[in-house]
């Protein structure tokens, strides 16, 4: 055996013994794409608590006081920032979610911090500003964290409005009472024009409403337990929000 051969030989044999005792931790793993960080305990909000955020006392390009951003699925995380809007329901203010990641499975959150809620009358105004994916604003609520939440959301490109559950971070659509799993509903949702989303949820009834007309209800088991609640967006959406108003009941 030359000696270059041998050196290989003593060379691998090293390598062996350095793999073989190492510690079985010592492995790098890189995290998945859709883990998530857990969320902060949040006091659960009594029957008759009203909260209501219009953004007017926020500084512009900031997130709001009291909310934090969250993310499911892939794709860079969301931009939110106050911004000034002269079409703003309540002046001056909105909180606009302004990337453009036209990743398809990624939806931007903003969770509020104040707290908790089981039974709630959740709305929001909103106006789809752009996107070539999607042009989608949505409401959450019983969030546990970024991956396990109630989502109902409208799309201007789709012209329609659905309501899902996102759990362990698979979103699925849920069927609708008396009519089936029918991909929500169409309904109109203008481009550039203000609307509002709303659901009551009460038990494992969600009722959904858009620009007061009542849509559609949906009974669900997946999560009984209080959460807290949110603004959404999904792929390159840009979208802004104004008014979202909480009351627990």
């Amino acid at each position: 055996m030359n000696r270059s051969m041998i050196a290989s030989a003593c060379a691998l044999l090293i390598l062996i013994v350095l793999a073989c005792s190492a510690p079985s931790g010592s492995t790098s793993v890189s995290p998945k794409p859709d883990a998530v960080e857990s969320e902060k305990p949040a006091p659960l909000q009594e029957p008759g608590k009203i909260l209501i955020y219009n953004f007017d006392s926020d500084t512009a390009g900031q997130m709001p006081a009291k909310f934090h951003t969250g993310l499911t699925g892939q794709g860079a995380k969301g931009a939110w920032e106050v911004r000034t809007d002269s079409t703003a329901p309540s002046q001056p203010n909105v909180l606009a979610q302004a990337s453009t990641d036209n990743t398809n499975y990624r939806f931007p959150l903003a969770i509020v911090d104040e707290g908790s809620f089981r039974d709630l009358d959740l709305s929001v105004r909103f106006k789809p500003i752009s996107g070539r994916v999607d042009q989608a604003a949505g409401l959450v609520w019983r969030l546990k964290d970024a991956n396990n939440y109630y989502i109902v959301r409208a799309n201007a490109l789709e012209s329609n409005v659905v309501l899902y559950k996102v759990q362990n971070g698979k979103r699925a659509d849920l069927p609708l009472k008396g009519e089936g799993r029918t991909y929500g509903k169409k309904t109109s949702v203008p481009s550039g024009q203000w609307s509002e989303l709303r659901v009551v949820a009460t038990g494992n009834l969600f009722e959904v409403f858009v620009n007061g007309q009542k849509l559609y209800e949906v009974g669900d088991d997946t999560f009984t337990d209080a959460g807290k609640v949110g603004l959404w967006t999904k792929a390159d959406s840009v979208t802004y929000f104004d008014d979202l108003r909480i009351v627990a009941k």
